[in-house]
């Protein structure tokens, strides 16, 4: 009984804990152009964040409403459901320099160490006027979780003339982090 009683603890604080879903929805006449990271707040390890692309580009008017939203199941499977698919992440684990795992290492899967151990937390990111190469002068931000601790410096809701973007997470019997950008 007491073999049992700790599996389904240690289950019940990883489920807890693991990233979670991830949804980007730009609903902006403007393209997105960023990155995505997901951290251990307790101690800033391990980060990943995505290398390939390096950079998202997430066009404008792309929604949950219509379908093209940015969405992350987690880091295995999106690669295959996700409409903007990333190859490889970068990965952080100490002082040592970081690796390139690809979206299907073991470690990255559900379940896996990384995964187990990481939330979304912040994307850093520059609208671009749609379709072009021009940026969108200040719509640009770090974005995320707001909670205060020492592994990042985002706000969750910024605000320009162009638009604002929004962060936050909805827990419940699962974990949802949007991002939402508006005109």
């Amino acid at each position: 009984m007491t073999k049992i009683l700790t599996v389904v603890g240690i289950t019940a604080a990883s489920l807890a804990y693991s990233q979670g879903m991830f949804m980007l929805n730009n609903y902006s006449p403007h393209d997105f152009h960023g990155n995505l990271m997901a951290m251990n707040l307790n101690g800033c390890v391990p980060a990943v964040m995505n290398n390939d692309p390096a950079t998202m580009i997430i066009p404008a008017d792309s929604h949950m409403g219509n379908g093209l939203a940015w969405k992350i199941e987690n880091y295995r499977d999106q690669f295959n459901s996700s409409l903007y698919p990333i190859t490889n992440w970068i990965v952080t684990l100490g002082p040592s320099p970081s690796t390139i795992r690809l979206w299907n290492n073991p470690s990255l899967m559900p379940g896996g160490v990384i995964a187990n151990n990481t939330k979304w937390v912040t994307s850093k990111f520059q609208m671009y006027y749609a379709g072009t190469g021009n940026k969108v002068i200040g719509f640009n931000q770090s974005v995320g979780n707001a909670t205060p601790n020492s592994c990042i410096t985002s706000v969750d809701y910024f605000s320009t003339p162009d638009g604002s973007a929004e962060w936050f997470t909805i827990t419940g019997t699962d974990t949802i982090t949007y991002f939402q950008i508006y005109p």
